[in-house]
Order: structure tokens, then sequence, then C-alpha cells
């Protein structure tokens, strides 16, 4: 999913799509194309909106990165339950690994958690750093390895929802209509098919990086240039 505006790293995103933006002197969409890669991932559908042709360009066909890659616009911010609905409509079929595009995950936390989310109707990514910190990143409860509740309100919870997510056909039957309006968030589904009694595993990950105030891209790439 890479459609978003990025208004918090605003001024940087008038000019510049989020996931073309660096982190280790790498733009952030490049590197997780390679942990798709090494995943075993080989086909990808990549929801593009904000300043899409950047994304798009960098992108390419994904021959550079050893995947087949198709475009899908979302010309509006309507939600990441709407971007996946895009893409299902575009061809994919689920399970799907979901996954937004402005993250840099662990190296091999994305194949351990396709691996560990094997089986499941559904799965959440879950991580200790960055905590949670309501509104944008939301705790979620695991226990035994289960998702118990997708949005949780402790705030002694120390586990926060990643981007990444593995959506079976159970989780997707749940997104074609989502009910209200837009924006149509993929948590609503997951709470609709663990409401009806669906398996979520919850797997816990790494630490993750992201730009989230244009301060963060010196402090993310200094490190990086340093060493050179």
């Amino acid at each position: 999913m890479a459609a978003g505006e990025g208004r918090r790293l605003r001024p940087l995103t008038e000019r510049y799509a989020k996931p073309v933006l660096p982190i280790d002197g790498l733009p952030v969409l490049a590197t997780l194309l390679h942990e798709l890669t090494s995943a075993g991932v080989t086909r990808v559908w990549l929801v593009t909106g904000h300043l899409a042709e950047q994304v798009e360009s960098l992108a390419g066909d994904g021959g550079a990165f050893g995947l087949e890659i198709s475009f899908v616009r979302q010309p509006e911010p309507l939600g990441s339950a709407d971007a996946v609905l895009r893409s299902l409509r575009a061809g994919a079929r689920a399970p799907l690994l979901v996954t937004g595009a402005d993250t840099v995950f662990g190296p091999g936390d994305v194949a351990r958690f396709a691996e560990a989310a094997r089986g499941s109707a559904g799965a959440v990514a879950v991580r200790r750093d960055p905590p949670p910190s309501p509104p944008h990143r939301h705790a979620v409860r695991v226990e035994d390895g289960r998702v118990t509740r997708v949005l949780d309100d402790d705030p002694e919870n120390p586990l926060a929802g990643a981007p990444l997510w593995l959506v079976g056909p159970a989780i997707a039957a749940y997104l074609d209509p989502l009910p209200g309006e837009a924006p149509h968030e993929l948590a609503t589904a997951f709470e609709f098919a663990l409401a009806a009694g669906e398996r979520i595993a919850g797997v816990e990950i790494g630490k993750t990086r992201d730009l989230t105030r244009p301060e963060d891209v010196v402090a993310e790439n200094f490190p990086y240039l340093a060493g050179l």
C-alpha cells in the first residue's frame, strides 16, 4: 500500500511520495521489495495514489527486484481495506500478504511472519518498538499466539500493530462491502472475522523503522552517511 499522502511529513511529501524517501540511503519501497523477494513473494500489486508516478517509476515492472508488479490506483485516501479490495478486483487472490510501503522491517521479519501465519484465517504483525501510540498506532491484544482484540485500549499493553497482515479468504470476504463511510480500514474486517470465531494469528516481529516527521529523514540516514 503506497497511496498515502504522508501528511505528517510535510513539506517533504508535497514534493516526494513517502515510499521513495530514504532510510539508510535507500528508498523505503526498494528495501521492502527486496524483503518481499527474500520471503518468497513473486507477485505484487502495488496500490498507488499520491504522487503515484514517482512510486511506479521506482518499482518499474518489478524485474529489478525479482518480482512481477502490477499497479492499482487509489484516487483518494479511502483506507487500507479499500486498497486491498482494489487489488482483489484487479486480479489478486487471497491469501494475501499485505504491507505498508513506508516501513522498513528487520531483515527476515517479513519471511518469518509469513511462515508463522501459514494456515490461519488471517494474521496481524505486532511489535514492541515503536510502542502503541493511539490513534495512529493501536495496541493489539495477543494471547497464546492468537489475536483476541484487534484494537486494544489497555494502556499497559506493549504490543503495537505493525503494517503487515495476512488476509486469507475468510478475511477478504468482509471487505466487500464494508459498512459505513470511508475510510475503510483492515482492522474492521479483522474484527468481524474475530467475532465470527475465525483464528487470527498474532505474530510478534522485531523493531520497525518509519519516517514520521521531516527530521526523521536526517535521523534515519545520518548513521548510514557517517559510515561512508
